[in-house]
């Protein structure tokens, strides 16, 4: 067969073959023609297969031949010889080091031990490293494992059971475990009976140890087959050197076929190759290039400049310059063009280029990349949107996410329930505007707070009545509904060159919340594609929105409770003058809380307390707390047993609640309970794991009183409760307060309470005023805690508002007692009180001589509206009423003395009980012979006292 002259010719096409070469095409017919279609010639076969032309090649061949099959056979003789010997060495190691194991000095016992595998795993693990083997295994006749070199397999059960064996003698056997294939031996261990197996040793050689040693071998198996194939190789290569210079290896045919195969392959590709020569002239070009360029029939030996390509291609391809996946226009599509040089030690020698055509790809890829950015913004949406708990941040936070990487305005509308915490009844047209991002021309828009009536045929009501997207394409041409809407409004949204709307319900649990509307004003209107992720992003927002309306529901329930459990206004008292200060955490309502209480007396109880919490649990506790505080304070309790009677209630509610569930805990309370007596000036505090008070001086100093402190409610125990007690002088502010305000996630306790030092320091400051200065001076710009603040100034009874008496254990001093009360009411103005104050007082004295015991003091006290009168004395029985039996000759003056007082009770002291009674000095009580005294004085009698 002919050889092709020139370099080239045998990839030169013509434009009548397709681009294929005639010399390829006519020697196919030749042949096609010489034999008939589907029959093979006779030597077909055999010239079919490779062939070596020459005489040295062919002996090279067979040498080749004969050196493979010599290494193959020397091969596998000695991979037998060495895996039988490595095999058998590997049966009698394994066998000995089970054997030495198992008889060896403590086994029996570490197998008998309560953790054979605490006694046997260091023992197994120093054996195998120290004997070469791949394990060394103990188990327990259940087959569980004691030792193992894996740690995780230990205590697990032996899955493969070793067929064949006995298991009252030692076996050896290959089988499959837990490393492979193993060479293994067990062993069992017997008692010292030598009847009862107690446990089994297994030491084992994976079959890849075996096959190392013989693998260690081969290298001089190949090294000496691959000596004399060099030996051989080098001989002939002696003799063919010269040929193999000029033909390369190859005969004429093969050459031509080789070419034929590259010309074919050529042509069949997708991508278009040219071959341009040093000059600038194109050599070939495959069919692919021609569709790619539009190259002319003549193309080839013309300059690449002179084929009307564009002029940046055309010189790219014509300098030769190496580049990569440069990207050029041609006609409509975008190619990607790669040059390399022919031989890139001689740039003379030309270039090859390839054209890819990427059109599709960068349409796909621009896809690609809007998905990215969009997969991108949802992430982002996801952490963006739903950092607050309020309802209008998080509508904030959508529209803001939205613009401008998805649009150029967006509007959030809720319904009005929906931003109050509550639940709509179902979707409305009636929403409220809470938020607007976006350029300009959204001031257009609705404002912010403003109550939308959406017309029916606006994708607000449509979107919210189907419950899916509404896409508006154009509004210019679909404009209708904005006109219903507000006719001026829609001629200044189009005029501001919005075109395109998205209006998608937020939607959570199947209520719809409110609408987001993204609206385009530039760049491509919305399509289709746009609705998914609209409606993604509205259903992620809408979790959000959702959750926020919960909270905000509970908060506010929450907040609604505790304030209806706190006293909305402080009673009026002669004791103290009082201002408070609620402020709840924005986190969560607390269970922060405070009292003032009147006293008989004259007397005042100041508490604040706080609860473990927030929430509903939290703000329920602390009403439960203050009402057992003033169930307690009406049996006139000293403070330290009022706490100690609310540590038992606390500890007995957490106990009653522990056994539910989801009950959240009581205990960890705090109080702070002072009682306050105006006639002496006495204070007497008790706390339970709260903060101490601050007493501001009359001369504005400022000292932290130190009351002695227990454990929060409910932790008390056993522990008694301390009362302090302080004189304190008239004006003195006592300041009350929870921790809330003295500490907070970046300041300490230590510095709250420096700051709470420095507010309070100062005169003349009405506690109103030290309220707010102290709320302006320590306030945390967001209060992670409730704050309580109680501050009292106190006051003083004048002495000539006090009379007492000691009264001798004589019933003949009671009409002197009487006429000195008299006097003193005389004294006072109050002479029209007179006869019942004598009535009460006779009968408490008389009744204090006759049952108590001395001494006996009689103490009188007029209040801004109210005489109070008290008996003191040393016995610790108490009065009661009860009925009286028509035979009773006595007994009805204690009936007498609770008709005529407008209270009276008990108080026990540390020695004794006073009994008290109290009268308004604003409409006193009817005198005796106003009152039918038979009717009265039939139905009622004293206790014994």
């Amino acid at each position: 067969m002919a050889r092709h002259p020139g370099r080239f010719s045998a990839f030169r096409s013509s434009p009548r073959s397709g681009g294929r070469t005639h010399s390829a095409s006519r020697r196919r017919g030749r042949q096609d023609a010489q034999q008939e279609p589907g029959v093979r010639p006779t030597g077909a076969r055999w010239r079919a297969l490779p062939r070596v032309r020459s005489v040295a090649g062919q002996v090279f061949l067979l040498q080749l031949v004969i050196m493979v099959l010599f290494a193959a056979v020397a091969g596998g003789a000695l991979v037998v010889q060495a895996r039988e010997s490595s095999t058998q060495e590997a049966r009698q190691l394994s066998k000995g080091v089970a054997q030495s194991f198992a008889r060896a000095p403590g086994t029996l016992d570490a197998m008998k031990s309560g953790d054979p595998t605490e006694l046997l795993q260091p023992r197994a693990e120093d054996t195998r490293k120290n004997t070469g083997v791949d394990y060394v295994v103990t188990f327990d006749p259940q087959g569980f494992r004691w030792t193992h070199p894996d740690p995780k397999l230990i205590g697990k059960h032996i899955y493969a059971v070793r067929e064949g064996g006995a298991a009252d003698r030692p076996f050896t056997k290959t089988f499959e475990g837990s490393l492979g294939l193993a060479v293994d031996t067990t062993v069992p261990v017997y008692d010292t009976n030598g009847l009862t197996v107690v446990g089994f040793v297994s030491v084992g050689v994976t079959v890849a140890s075996v096959d190392d040693v013989v693998q260690d071998q081969l290298p001089q198996l190949l090294g000496f087959a691959g000596g004399a194939l060099a030996v051989a190789a080098g001989g002939t290569a002696l003799v063919s050197w010269r040929l193999r210079r000029q033909t390369r290896g190859l005969d004429p045919s093969e050459m031509t076929r080789m070419y034929e195969h590259h010309d074919a392959v050529l042509h069949a590709v997708r991508e278009g190759v040219l071959i341009i020569g040093s000059d600038g002239r194109l050599l070939l070009a495959n069919d692919e290039a021609r569709r790619l360029l539009g190259l002319p029939a003549d193309a080839e030996e013309r300059r690449v400049t002179d084929l009307g390509l564009e002029a940046g291609t055309a010189e790219l391809l014509g300098s030769g310059r190496p580049v990569t996946d440069v990207v050029h226009l041609a006609g409509d599509r975008l190619l990607a063009v790669n040059v390399r040089p022919v031989d890139p030690d001689d740039r003379a020698s030309g270039s090859v280029a390839t054209l890819r055509d990427t059109t599709e790809l960068r349409a796909l890829a621009g896809r690609a990349e809007v998905a990215r950015e969009r997969l991108g913004l949802l992430y982002e949406a996801g952490v963006r949107i739903g950092t607050t708990l309020d309802v209008v941040r998080t509508a904030q936070e959508l529209a803001e996410v939205a613009v401008p990487r998805f649009a150029d305005t967006a509007t959030v509308d809720l319904l009005d329930p929906i931003l109050r915490g509550a639940v709509s009844a179902g979707p409305g047209r009636e929403m409220r505007r809470v938020a607007v991002h976006g350029v300009g021309g959204a001031r257009s828009l609705y404002p912010v707070g403003e109550l939308l009536r959406f017309v029916p045929t606006s994708p607000a009501a449509v979107g919210a009545e189907r419950g899916r997207a509404v896409l508006d394409v154009d509004l210019t041409a679909s404009g209708g509904w904005m006109s219903a809407q507000d006719p001026d409004r829609a001629r200044r949204v189009l005029d501001l060159g919005f075109h395109s709307l998205i209006t998608v319900p937020l939607q959570a649990r199947g209520v719809v919340l409110g609408m987001a509307s993204f609206w385009r004003s530039d760049g491509a209107p919305f399509g289709r594609e746009d609705l998914a992720f609209a409606e993604e992003l509205a259903a992620r927002a809408a979790v959000a929105v959702d959750n926020a309306r919960r909270y905000t529901r509970e908060h506010t329930l929450a907040e609604s409770l505790q304030r209806s459990l706190l006293p909305s206004s402080l009673p009026d008292h002669s004791a103290v003058e009082v201002a408070h200060r609620y402020l709840p955490a924005l986190e969560g309502v607390g269970g922060d809380w405070f009292d003032v209480i009147p006293l008989p007396g004259a007397r005042v109880a100041l508490v604040v307390g706080d609860v473990v919490g927030h929430g509903l649990h939290a703000a329920a506790t602390m009403g439960r707390l203050r009402t057992a505080v003033h169930n307690f304070s009406a049996l006139d309790l000293p403070p330290d047993e009022l706490l100690g009677h609310l540590d038992e209630l606390v500890a007995r509610i957490d106990s009653d609640e522990n056994g539910e569930r989801d009950a959240e805990s009581v205990v960890g309370a705090t109080c702070l309970y002072a009682i306050y007596d105006p006639a002496s000036g006495i204070c007497c505090l008790s706390r339970s794991g709260h903060p101490e008070p601050a007493l501001v001086h009359p001369d504005g100093t400022v000292e932290y009183l130190r009351v002695p402190g227990s454990p929060p409610l409910g932790l008390g125990g056993a522990e008694p409760f301390e009362t302090a007690e302080v004189t304190l002088p008239e004006g003195s502010r006592l300041v009350f307060y929870t921790d809330g305000l003295v500490e907070d996630r970046e300041r300490g306790i230590d510095t709250g309470l420096e700051a709470l030092r420095h507010a309070l320091a100062g005169t003349r400051r009405t506690p109103e005023e030290t309220c707010q200065d102290v709320l302006d001076a320590l306030l945390p710009a967001r209060s992670s805690d409730d704050i309580a603040l109680l501050v009292a100034r106190t006051r003083l009874l004048d002495p000539s508002q006090v009379a007492e008496w000691d009264v001798p254990g004589d019933p003949a001093v009671v009409a002197g007692v009487r006429a000195d009360v008299t006097g003193r009411l005389r004294t006072w103005g109050l002479e029209e009180m007179a006869f019942t104050t004598e009535l009460i007082v006779s009968e408490l004295v008389t009744n204090a001589i006759r049952y108590g015991i001395e001494p006996i003091r009689l103490r009188v006290l007029r209040d801004d509206d109210s005489l109070i009168c008290e008996v003191a004395d040393g016995s610790s029985t108490s009065p009661h009423l009860r009925r009286a039996a028509i035979t009773d000759e006595g007994g009805r003056g204690l009936f007498l003395v609770a008709r005529f007082a407008q209270r009276w009770g008990t108080r026990y002291m540390a020695r004794g009980k006073v009994i008290w009674t109290e009268q308004s000095t604003r409409s006193p009580a009817a005198e005796p012979e106003e009152v039918s005294a038979d009717a009265l004085l039939d139905q009622w009698e004293d206790a014994a006292w």
